[in-house]
């Protein structure tokens, strides 16, 4: 997917540094040369090297312009061999975001007579804040405070948070993950650590399965390698409920039953195994608990399958060959799929087939979840929060779910919460079952957010503080589908009454009387030379990564594998591949061999007949972005889509307004419909705030995945109903 216009700024330095003594022309019109040239340095000088924070895959890099101190274009930057054409929709509206109207640009505090915020100054804001935090510690405990952080912007600098937190004593946390961990668990497991091949490896593909993944509008730099493979011959498989935007560009569409794909995973391994589509080689060298793995899979049938998935045998079959006979092979899972309460051993069965036809180690031959090989700054390559109780965690927190925030929330005692600060997150739009979650914020003696904008979560804040966007401060960060480093390069100045975060905690620190010394160990300094030092700091335990050169692009992670496990040796208790974990019972108390389970909540055993999917789009990144003027374009409401034939059992016609409802929620959206959406399932995009007009975790429940303590969603049925009916 190209991005029309956008091309990178070139200065055509042979035509302006002709020696000017060589032309016969006037003095005047040396000057205009002279003042042509000044203007193109400064041109130059401001247009900086960056890349975009967000939650995303691509993590792109682009250029910034900036002209009297205000972001005024993106352009893209070639530099980075993954994000070579520019940034999404989203990325183009940074620069509206960063000049938008709505953006918060005072501390404001709620009136509590009349609900309404007022401003304030930093002076009563630190003041307030030493007074409230104080309290809170002393009659209840410091864990009577809950910090609670989503993903909203990635970064180095997100630590010092962190750090404050432990100088305060501890707190109360999160942990679990929203997101991925589901997935990014079975992988460790299977294969001992997550990483893919490079991005552009993919164009060597002759088959890509993306198997409930959506790249032309979640990941559309993907399909930049994708096309380049298709050129090559490649074949394209999508497998998802939903006729996407990617299924449109794929040879063949398979539409199982939400939450059953583990099903028709295991039966396709028992079709190779049967005909032989495998390599014995590969397993018998590097696999550990095939045979079990073989026996257990011979209970998928043909039969059994269809039943399970609804999928037909002729689409089964035709899956299977073509699995079986094409190399090499590259299966991208989404992110959706491992949502259920069998997501992670989901993510393992779709992973067995890459690994019995020996697709791994190889050029084109890929499990494409995630690459954390940028993350070399972490001293684990699994992210430590998803883990509760760390044992070098334990002195700074309590822990709560995230996947079930408002339950914990509310039934956590000794002490009781009292004190909620939400930073980088909305988890009112975000997190599953909003009524709950609502309900716990509420209950709050005083909470505190900082942001960029008045989210759902803002609102419910007795005190708001503005928060910096990516352009004012600069960081370090990674990414988990590209194998670069960035620098996000501070190239303007916050409004005047708006303070980083980092210095919100240094001046915190200092009035709350931590010691001095531990401060400055921890928290840097509000300066952009302090900043700067800091994260120089963090690169003297990398001296290939150059901060000068980070200033000017992107840097490829040292040990970057273009081919990941092309040595194939596999950091798990045995050293093989394995199909058969013990790990995985120690830890999850699962089967160790990759399995299929109903889920919790399924058509089977609700009284609700439909089932939701909240897919992303390319409008939003998680909820951020929505509010853009840009975006809302595309987007303007929140909609229900549905298969007229479900709408038509209901009475329902298009853009009606419909009531869509279970136990635990509801919400008035209009209706559309969709041909290409699986019969018995629903989709609202993930995304909307309430008041845009409903979140569809208004309907979802809190509960965990079977590994990583992710969050099961998807586990949701639903009814829909026309208004007035």
């Amino acid at each position: 997917m190209k991005v029309a216009n956008l091309k990178p700024y070139k200065a055509n330095k042979t035509a302006l540094f002709i020696p000017l003594a060589r032309l016969k022309i006037n003095t005047d019109f040396i000057q205009l040369c002279k003042e042509y040239l000044s203007k193109v340095s400064i041109i130059l000088k401001n247009k900086f090297s960056t890349a975009c924070p967000r939650n995303c895959y691509s993590t792109c890099s682009f250029y910034v312009i900036v002209e009297d101190g205000k972001v005024v274009n993106i352009e893209p930057h070639p530099a980075n061999k993954a994000t070579p054409e520019g940034v999404c929709i989203k990325g183009l509206g940074y620069v509206e975001r960063a000049n938008s109207p709505d953006r918060l640009l005072h501390p404001l505090l709620k009136n509590k007579t009349t609900g309404k915020f007022e401003k304030i100054s930093w002076e009563e804001v630190y003041s307030l804040l030493v007074e409230k935090l104080n309290y809170f510690k002393n009659k209840y405990g410091n864990h009577s405070i809950f910090f609670l952080t989503g993903s909203g912007m990635s970064g180095m600098l997100n630590d010092v948070s962190s750090n404050f937190w432990k100088l305060f004593g501890g707190c109360t946390r999160q942990y679990g993950n929203l997101c991925w961990p589901a997935g990014l668990e079975a992988v460790r497991l299977t294969l001992g650590e997550n990483k893919h091949n490079a991005p552009w490896d993919l164009e060597q593909a002759k088959l890509i399965i993306f198997w409930g993944k959506n790249p032309a509008e979640t990941n559309v730099q993907q399909m930049i390698f994708v096309e380049k493979a298709q050129e090559k011959g490649a074949k394209v498989i999508v497998i998802d409920p939903r006729k996407t935007q990617s299924a449109e560009r794929s040879d063949l569409l398979i539409q199982p039953k939400p939450g059953t794909d583990a099903a028709l995973a295991l039966c396709i391994a028992n079709i190779l195994i049967e005909n032989g589509w495998i390599d014995h080689e590969f397993i018998e060298k590097h696999v550990r608990g095939f045979e079990d793995f073989k026996t257990h899979v011979q209970t998928f049938t043909l039969e059994k399958t269809v039943e399970i998935t609804g999928v037909k045998e002729d689409f089964i079959l035709k899956l299977a060959e073509e699995i079986g006979t094409t190399k090499p092979m590259t299966i991208a899972p989404g992110y959706g799929m491992q949502r259920f309460s069998n997501g992670g051993q989901t993510i393992r069965t779709i992973l067995a087939l890459q690994i019995i036809t020996g697709n791994i180690g190889k050029s084109g031959a890929n499990f494409h979840y995630a690459n954390l090989q940028s993350y070399v700054f972490d001293d684990l390559k699994e992210p430590l929060s998803y883990y509760p109780d760390a044992e070098n965690d334990k002195p700074f927190r309590r822990v709560i779910n995230m996947t079930s925030l408002g339950e914990d929330m509310l039934k956590t005692t000794d002490p009781e919460l009292k004190m909620l600060w939400v930073e980088r997150g909305n988890p009112v739009a975000q997190n599953p079952d909003t009524n709950t979650v609502l309900e716990a914020i509420r209950k709050m003696e005083f909470t505190v957010v900082i942001d960029q904008f008045m989210t759902d979560t803002a609102i419910e804040a007795d005190l708001v503080l503005p928060a910096k966007n990516m352009f004012e401060q600069s960081d370090i960060i990674g990414s988990y589908w590209n194998p670069y480093i960035q620098l996000k390069q501070k190239v303007t100045e916050p409004p005047a009454d708006v303070k980083p975060e980092t210095e919100i905690y240094w001046e915190l620190a200092y009035k709350l009387g931590f010691d001095k010394v531990l401060i400055e160990a921890n928290i840097p300094s509000p300066t952009d030379e302090s900043i700067d030092n800091w994260l120089k700091n963090i690169l003297k335990k990398h001296p290939e990564i150059n901060w000068e050169k980070l200033k000017q692009g992107p840097q490829l992670a040292n040990g970057h594998e273009e081919v990941a496990f092309a040595d194939l040796e596999f950091k798990t208790p045995s050293g093989k591949i394995e199909l058969y974990s013990i790990e995985a019972v120690k830890m999850w108390g699962i089967n160790p061999l990759a399995d299929y389970t109903e889920t919790v909540e399924n058509e089977s055993n609700s009284e609700f007949p439909l089932q939701l999917l909240t897919p992303n789009t390319k409008n939003r990144i998680h909820s951020q972005f929505g509010n853009l003027k840009s975006i809302a374009q595309f987007d303007e409401k929140p909609f229900v889509a549905i298969n007229p034939y479900d709408a038509q059992e209901r009475n329902i016609t298009k853009g009606d307004l419909v009531k869509v409802f279970n136990n635990r929620g509801s919400l008035e959206i209009e209706a559309r419909f969709d041909f290409g959406l699986r019969l018995g399932c629903v989709a609202i995009y993930n995304g909307w705030w309430l008041q845009e007009g409903g979140t569809p975790n208004l309907l979802s429940k809190g509960r965990e995945t079977d590994m990583g303590h992710g969050a099961a969603f998807h586990d949701c049925m639903l009814e829909v109903g026309k208004i007035g009916s």
